[in-house]
């Protein structure tokens, strides 16, 4: 493993923000996708609608997108517990059910953009949504979508048709690549100058 490396200057934290999503599977067959993002900052900072304290969020902002196992969306919830400008910025929450009907693997960032960039929504809940089909993709892997591990691509399961989902979606488990070579070898299509990572 490779982590960052340690600071060589010292440093002061001016800023956290986080971000968090949970995937969960309904009794009704459907999917919530629930995404969450704060901000705060480590002192008292000056709003053009007053003083936000230290320690209380700047950005305590949600969004649910639920969808079918297409993952196609038929609903979606937002809501603004902490903004810079209380009154105004919560108001734009259901304006996020333009979503529906979006699908999270077809072009959904790209409508998402188109229906709620700039002026037509909250930067930060338009944030949230863009990056709920990766998100997505990992909740999915292994209960809806067929990734099939290593093991039973080793065991030469051959009624599998189509290749696994995941591969030549990275620079990894590009089928031309080592990675696929040694972890889906059916499903291999080696290039002459792979090479197996040192």
């Amino acid at each position: 493993m490779m982590p960052l490396s340690p600071p060589t200057i010292s440093r002061t934290l001016k800023h956290t923000r986080a971000i968090s999503i949970a995937a969960f599977a309904r009794d009704d067959g459907l999917w919530d996708f629930d995404a969450h993002i704060t901000d705060h900052k480590t002192r008292d900072i000056k709003l053009a609608s007053g003083v936000r304290p230290q320690g209380q969020a700047l950005h305590d902002l949600h969004i649910r997108v639920t969808v079918n196992l297409q993952l196609q969306v038929v609903d979606v919830e937002a809501s603004s517990d902490a903004v810079p400008y209380p009154g105004y910025c919560e108001s734009i929450a259901p304006d996020y059910k333009k979503l529906i009907g979006l699908n999270l693997l077809k072009q959904f960032r790209q409508g998402v953009k188109e229906r709620l960039a700039g002026i037509h929504g909250c930067t930060h809940l338009t944030e949230l949504a863009q990056i709920l089909p990766t998100a997505a993709i990992q909740a999915f892997a292994g209960d809806v979508i067929d990734t099939r591990d290593s093991a039973s691509d080793h065991a030469g399961n051959a009624t599998q048709t189509q290749q696994p989902f995941q591969l030549d979606r990275c620079h990894a488990l590009r089928v031309d690549g080592p990675a696929v070579v040694q972890y889906y070898p059916r499903w291999a299509k080696p290039s002459p100058d792979a090479k197996s990572p040192s």
